[in-house]
């Protein structure tokens, strides 16, 4: 007896809207048992996790501005994995864009090097340095895919962690604020230098504009441009791409680039908008978060902004269990990572039916 996954000739589109709520519904099942498990309520875990941080207006304000990064990564993200390029290391692009962006706050930290031009153009400096420097280290593993073959799985990965140790060395010796009492962090930066406050008095940041363009400009390209229908038609048939005239290994390279320039971009705006200054870490995970919100919104950009904000949910929610449940604040990532596997689990049955065979030769 073996069993066998055998395509389905086409898959409705209702049952492909609802694969990732079947998926989000089972993933809530099996947190709920482990923390049953834990000796904790599940009913009482729900409700701390996501029914009360939609109560109250600064938790709301919070979700937005963690749901930015999200939906602006796995937007990026999305070209890449319809084109099926596979860059797991948007982690690494984000801390690259958000750490050299914020060099240029460093360095016109106090007036420096502003002259007559004044501090107008700091901030967007700031952005588009962030952008080019995520699009540039994305590069790498795109010219040793396209050059030696070399999978962009494992060089985007591996590169993450040499973008986390440069970022932890350059804060604790060059770029350390002399003035911090030794803390490995640099000066806080100008407000010429800083995303603008949506709300006074609150976090909410103009970064969360940023997400919001990013998104509706996504919809258009995937919905209204040759470049869209080269981006599916080399993903699902390469073949006949191939004969349309369209390069496999060009395409890779620019869908990385604006994969890059997308996690590049979220990681200033993080930098400039949220924390203000440049640290041993500017990321709670958002970059490895935010494949799992690309397969939870179907690589469809509004999609996406969904899922976002529902793992942004999680990512408040865990906090508030944190002190409310005494329940650690790694079983947000855990159940992150239940997510995606139900996620992917519900995209094998969308696409496939289970069929068992008996008898004859395996």
């Amino acid at each position: 007896m073996r069993i066998d996954l055998e395509p389905r000739g086409a898959p409705s589109r209702m049952l492909e809207i609802l694969a990732p709520v079947a998926a989000f519904a089972v993933a809530l099942l099996i947190g709920g048992l482990v923390v049953w498990l834990l000796g904790k309520s599940p009913v009482r875990a729900f409700q701390v996790y996501f029914v009360e941080p939609l109560t109250q207006g600064w938790s709301l304000q919070e979700i937005a501005v963690k749901a930015a990064p999200l939906a602006l990564i796995a937007t990026g993200l999305a070209f890449c994995f319809r084109a099926n390029v596979w860059n797991i290391g948007a982690e690494g692009q984000f801390i690259v864009g958000g750490a050299i962006g914020g060099w240029i706050g460093l360095l016109t930290h106090g007036g420096a090097g502003q002259g007559v031009l004044g501090s107008w153009w700091i901030l967007p400096a700031m952005l588009i340095a962030g952008a080019l420097a995520g699009a540039a280290y994305a590069m790498i593993p795109a010219l040793l895919r396209v050059r030696l073959g070399v999978s962009e799985i494992l060089t985007s990965l591996m590169l993450v962690y040499v973008a986390e140790l440069w970022l932890d060395y350059m804060v604790r010796g060059p770029w350390k604020d002399p003035k911090g009492f030794n803390f490995p962090v640099t000066v806080t930066f100008d407000s010429s230098a800083t995303l603008p406050l949506l709300v006074e008095g609150g976090r909410l940041h103009a970064g969360v504009l940023l997400a919001l363009v990013a998104v509706a400009v996504a919809t258009v390209i995937f919905a209204r441009s040759l470049f869209g229908f080269e981006v599916r038609l080399v993903g699902a048939a390469p073949r006949a791409a191939r004969f349309a005239g369209f390069s496999e290994k060009r395409l890779a390279v620019a869908v990385l680039a604006i994969s890059g320039a997308a996690a590049g971009l979220a990681g200033i705006a993080e930098v400039s908008g949220q924390i203000g200054q440049l640290q041993t870490s500017i990321s709670p995970g958002y970059g490895f978060t935010a494949i799992i919100v690309a397969f939870l919104g179907r690589l469809s950009p509004p999609g996406i902004l969904v899922a976002a904000l529902v793992l942004a949910l999680t990512y408040i929610g865990g906090e508030g269990a944190q002190i409310a449940l005494k329940l650690p604040l790694d079983m947000t990532k855990a159940f992150q990572g239940v997510l995606l596997m139900c996620v992917l689990a519900a995209d094998v049955f969308t696409r496939y039916r289970v069929r068992i065979v008996t008898g004859g030769r395996a």
